[in-house]
């Protein structure tokens, strides 16, 4: 049958039919470091565990928050999603703005320094680009 019609399927529909499409969009997910600041507020956290539960590299999520005190509140949670704290007031704004439209941010821990009886934690925010 020499004559017959194949079809031969490339590019992205190949891709498609052979794996989850999580595993396609993966590796086109590029983090872009925006920022260095702190982890702010860890002297009034409720669970004062979560601080002997972190490691430098140690993945953050980012969350907008109501708060009657900082509009553009923006609060860090672990991987096991517990509270850290929240990126500095002074640093804040635009995170929030890229948040409320829509994009998605993340954080990383670079450094944890103990300060006395504080912790000081030393985070990158990277915004998440398909």
């Amino acid at each position: 049958m020499a004559n017959e019609l194949t079809k031969k399927e490339e590019g992205v529909v190949a891709l498609v039919n052979n794996h989850e499409l999580g595993d396609i969009i993966k590796p086109l997910v590029k983090e872009i470091h925006l920022f260095d600041t702190f982890v702010a507020g860890t002297t009034h956290l409720k669970d004062m565990s979560v601080l002997e539960e972190i490691a430098v590299g140690d993945r953050l999520s980012l969350q907008r928050e109501e708060n009657k005190f900082d509009s553009n509140a923006v609060i860090i949670f672990t991987e096991s999603k517990k509270k850290l704290g929240y990126i500095p007031e002074k640093d804040n704004i635009i995170f929030a703005r890229l948040m409320d439209a829509g994009k998605l941010l993340k954080a990383k821990i670079f450094d944890i320094q103990q300060k006395g009886s504080f912790t000081q934690i030393s985070i990158g925010i990277y915004l998440v680009d398909f």
